[in-house]
Formats: structure tokens, sequence, C-alpha cells
């Protein structure tokens, strides 16, 4: 009888079901061995501790989402489009939005960085913002990240119904409201 071989990428799809449907409060080895039909042994074979498999689906979902959601275009500026992107996912995802950005034992600290490293590359490669410091594009995007966040999550819980233009419009407010008193403080 053939052994079946169980490859990091199935421990990896079992793990993002296993995330998609518990979040990261059921994230266990038994979890995730359970969604597979096996012991824990392969994991542990493929991976050095559930922290490490964490952390590692974590980087293929942000990389999905780079790839796939945070690249899709709606209007001239990259940064809003980001923004936009953001707030569609959680709408089509909320469980998996509450588990990687939301959930303190989720991807939290580690996908708000690797998310600000996205950030500063998109908008350095954009004419509008490639002249700002890492001072200025740090404070853009922690302000971005508490509006839309914000945002998102009361749109999640309807209680708050926006159109997508009041959505453009919001985002780009905060936007101008950040270069402007950054670069007043910069005078």
């Amino acid at each position: 009888m053939r052994r079946k071989i169980y490859t990091r990428e199935l421990i990896l799809q079992a793990a993002y079901e296993v995330m998609e449907r518990d979040g990261f409060s059921g994230f266990t080895a038994r979890s995730v061995a359970d969604q597979l039909g096996v012991s824990t042994q392969p994991i542990y074979l493929e991976f050095k501790n559930m922290q490490d498999l964490k952390k590692s689906l974590i980087e293929k979902v942000y990389q999905d989402l780079e790839e796939q959601v945070f690249s899709v275009e709606h209007t001239d500026d990259k940064i809003v489009d980001m923004c936009l992107n953001y707030i569609d996912f959680a709408k089509k995802n909320p469980s998996i939005f509450m588990a990687l950005f939301l959930d303190e034992r989720g991807g939290g600290k580690f996908m708000y960085d690797i998310s600000f490293d996205h950030f500063k590359r998109t908008a350095k490669s954009t004419k509008k913002y490639e002249h700002l410091s890492d001072r200025n594009l740090k404070a853009l995007h922690i302000g971005v990240w508490v509006t839309i966040t914000g945002m998102t999550t009361l749109m999640s819980a309807h209680i708050m119904q926006t159109s997508r233009q009041e959505v453009i419009e919001t985002i780009q407010q905060t936007i101008d409201s950040i270069l402007t008193s950054h670069s007043e403080l910069a005078n």
C-alpha cells in the first residue's frame, strides 16, 4: 500500500481552511491535522512549530492578496485603490479579514508590518507619492490604515452604509489631510 505524502502546500491549504473557519482561536496542530485527516506528525516534519506554520500561512495569504486583490485598479491613485481593495476583501471574506487583521492571535502586527512594506513600495512607484520621506509614508500608512479599518469594521457590522464614491472621498480626504499636516510640520 502506498503512503500519501503531505506536502507543505497541502498543510498550508488545510491551515488556511482552519483559519477561515475558526480564525486563529482554533488554530492548533490538532485542528490542522484533523482538517487533513492525519496525525500532527506531517505538520512538524514540514514546520518547526505552530508559529512557523502560522507565519508561513500569513506570508502566503498576503502574497496572494498582493497579487490578486491589492493590485486591482479602480481609480488613478494606487493608494486609494489599495484601500478600496482592502475594504472589498474584508466584505467578501469577513472571517479571513478578522483572523488576519483584527485577531490578536492572528496576523496583527505581522500583517501591519508586511502591509506597510507593500504600501511603501506602491507609494514609491507612484509619481504622486514618490517624493515622500519614510516618516511621511509611515504617517500616511497609519492614517489610512486606521481610517479604512474603522470604515471596514463599521461597514461589515452594517452600522455604516456608504456609497463607493463616499468611501473614495473619505480615503482621499484622509490622504490629503495627512499630507497637508506633514508638509506643514516640515516647513
